[in-house]
């Protein structure tokens, strides 16, 4: 397979790709692709104690034309901008986001559970969440129309393949992506730190979206207010709350056991 690798050039920074690209690290992040889009793979990094693992993704390379170099862990570390990048990164094209009526068009009826992320903005916040949303069968994120969230090396890496599996999602203006929503046969829950009725004790709608605030401000009182439930996590007290990641883990667990 040496004829695929990429000789001679020099290894590129992290900042280098394309805007329709974007750079994975981390083992479960890379293999995700390879398994759900293996088409969207534009280039391959990795260690050399990395090859025997990587077998089928390097075979898959060359029988499309797609090269790979094998580098050094200090190669690695420029590439990913980051030392957890676990002997393999990857450009590869980013994922389509739907807007939301098409999204729609397309959603099995049934119980469906998707994360509204008003304001959330912490890569690795966002990589926790797909992490869990994939664990529980999440449909999708909803990200606002001005959002400049996107997906990232980082927040791939922490979602540990669940990137792949969880779709992002555009939406339009609130009060027309409700009507949409309700329109859908969803109910929108607001979580807020406190205030709200005790998630462990209120009655769950088979299709719901959580709308998650930011980290630290909370979200939108006015989105807050058009939600149809408002929703806070009990505790002891002993801290103000938990961080959106953890947050999202719980109520998505407590959903999933409700169905």
């Amino acid at each position: 397979m040496a004829d695929r690798q990429i000789r001679g050039a020099p290894v590129r920074p992290a900042r280098g790709h394309r805007q329709d690209e974007v750079r994975l690290y981390g083992l479960n992040a890379v293999l995700a692709v390879f398994a759900r889009r293996p088409q969207a793979l534009r280039k391959l990094y990795l260690l050399p104690e990395r090859i025997p693992q990587l077998q089928p993704l390097l075979k898959w390379c060359v029988a499309h034309r797609i090269g790979y170099r094998v580098v050094t862990a200090d190669d690695l570390h420029r590439l990913a901008a980051s030392g957890h990048h676990e002997g393999v990164v990857a450009d590869v094209l980013r994922a389509p986001v739907p807007e939301l009526s098409q999204w729609l068009r397309d959603l099995p009826g049934g119980r469906q559970c998707a994360l509204w992320l008003d304001g959330v903005g912490n890569p690795h916040n966002l990589g926790a969440i797909l992490r869990s949303a994939a664990h529980f069968g999440v449909s999708a994120l909803l990200l606002p129309r001005h959002s400049s969230l996107a997906l990232s090396g980082a927040a791939a890496r922490v979602a540990e393949g669940g990137a792949e599996a969880v779709p992002l999602v555009r939406l339009g203006q609130d009060d027309e992506t409700i009507a949409q929503l309700h329109a859908a046969g969803f109910r929108l829950a607001a979580t807020l730190v406190r205030g709200g009725d005790d998630l462990f004790r209120a009655t769950l709608p088979p299709r719901l979206v959580y709308v998650l605030g930011a980290e630290g401000e909370g979200m939108s009182p006015a989105l807050a207010a058009a939600c149809d439930l408002r929703l806070s996590i009990p505790g002891t007290g002993a801290v103000e709350s938990l961080n959106v990641a953890a947050a999202t883990a719980v109520l998505l667990a407590q959903w999933a056991s409700r169905q």
